[in-house]
């Protein structure tokens, strides 16, 4: 089927050649060509430009985008959005000044959720995440890593694990797994951490999830009052030797060397580091692991923002991911992320749509299939309502922007 969106009044993050992301005062820049045209045959995008160069306007389908732009789906890059419940009791117990690690403490957080994803079967899990999903892509969401780590045993993590595969198979947009056994400590082995890494993770978690392939990716939560650096070390390793590409959920609390630990492993990103100074950044300009910040939890937990802007002037790239979860980032909302961005981050409308598109992209090992608008990509764009600037969707927070999403060239 080939589709054709003319009249577009901005065509935004176009490139003629692939790139792999886009790093420090580049960020700045977000390429576009008004008054455009876009093609797409059989869910690739085939053709792009000027409206007066257009050659061939016959289409089975055309759209017209008069007065309103078209951008790239964006790319949510950390999500843990198969889960089963809600936490808004420790949404107020937050509000009440517990922290992160006190409510974690007394067994709510990760283990709240893990008691009950375990009491739940899979089609329940796989229809609730699905309505999730279904929401992020009218929000303007195309491409989503899901991780698993709210099972806490064997059959748990395998239940959330074929959840997921279930997802990618059925849903328009793109999915990748991501195993993260690490996620936190069972309360049946407290005070035997290492024996629940050894034992469960690594001897029987791992090795079940590369025989299923069930994940892409391997993570672990290196953070203070989680996983340590050298457990966080041994899972990784473990888990390379079968195939699975790590990412890691570094420096969120504390300078925890995770950053310097997942780039030991070529990590694909590294996510949260709000506590990211020189030394980090040295490391991480030296490798090609992705800087991905989750402004979402930062702002409901009320934590110190990483340096996005230090890191974008040091020269690195900078990704933004929703980390939509139960308990401290309820929303997949791409939108919502840009306007934290610009707002709490202080990036521009430009340099946060770069960090949510390409180089999130980047961030989940999509970047081939999605994240610009260039031929031979997929066709997972989508188009606004008719609004006065692109400046406009950060700043009219609150409202859904987006008009239309095409994934696969079809419209959703």
């Amino acid at each position: 089927m080939r589709i054709l969106v003319k009249n577009i009044k901005g065509l935004y993050q176009v490139e003629q050649t692939k790139r792999m992301a886009v790093c420090g005062n580049d960020m700045a820049d977000l390429p576009c060509i008004e008054n455009a045209f876009l093609i797409a045959q059989d869910g690739i995008i085939t053709d792009f430009g000027r409206m007066e160069d257009l050659q061939e306007p016959n289409a089975d389908k055309v759209y017209d985008a008069y007065n309103r732009y078209v951008l790239p789906c964006f790319a949510d890059s950390h999500t843990h959005l198969v889960y089963a419940g809600s936490r808004e009791i420790e949404y107020i117990d937050k509000i009440r000044g517990l922290s992160y690690e006190e409510i974690a403490e007394r067994g709510g957080g990760i283990v709240n959720s893990a008691l009950r994803l375990q009491q739940t079967d899979e089609q329940q899990l796989y229809e609730e995440a699905m309505q999730r999903i279904d929401s992020m892509i009218k929000h303007g969401t195309g491409a989503i890593e899901i991780k698993s780590g709210y099972g806490f045993t064997l059959e748990a993590e395998m239940k959330m694990l074929r959840v997921i595969r279930k997802i990618k198979e059925n849903s328009p947009a793109i999915i990748k797994a991501n195993f993260l056994g690490a996620h936190g400590i069972p309360l049946e082995y407290r005070g035997r951490q290492s024996e629940f890494v050894d034992d469960l993770v690594i001897k029987q978690m791992i090795p079940m999830v590369a025989k299923e392939n069930l994940a892409d990716f391997i993570d672990v939560f290196c953070d203070k009052g989680f996983f340590t650096v050298e457990e966080t070390d041994r899972i990784l390793f473990e888990g390379v030797k079968y195939g699975l590409k790590p990412k890691i959920h570094a420096n969120e609390l504390a300078k925890s060397g995770g950053i310097q630990v997942g780039v030991k492993y070529n990590a694909l990103s590294v996510d949260h580091i709000e506590h990211t100074g020189k030394e980090e950044m040295e490391v991480l300009m030296a490798s090609q692991t992705m800087p991905t910040i989750l402004p979402g939890a930062a702002f409901f937990l009320n934590m110190p923002y990483a340096p996005a802007k230090d890191m974008i002037a040091y020269g690195l790239p900078v990704a933004m991911a929703s980390d939509f979860n139960p308990g401290s980032s309820p929303s997949g909302n791409m939108q919502l992320i840009l306007t934290f961005a610009c707002v709490n981050y202080r990036l521009t409308p430009q340099q946060a749509i770069n960090a949510t598109t390409i180089n999130s992209a980047y961030a989940m090992d999509a970047v081939e299939q999605c994240g610009s608008i260039c031929k031979g990509k997929r066709a997972n764009f989508f188009i606004t309502k008719e609004i006065p600037t692109i400046e406009y969707i950060p700043y009219y927070y609150g409202e859904n922007k987006v008009d239309k999403v095409f994934l696969n060239g079809k419209e959703q």
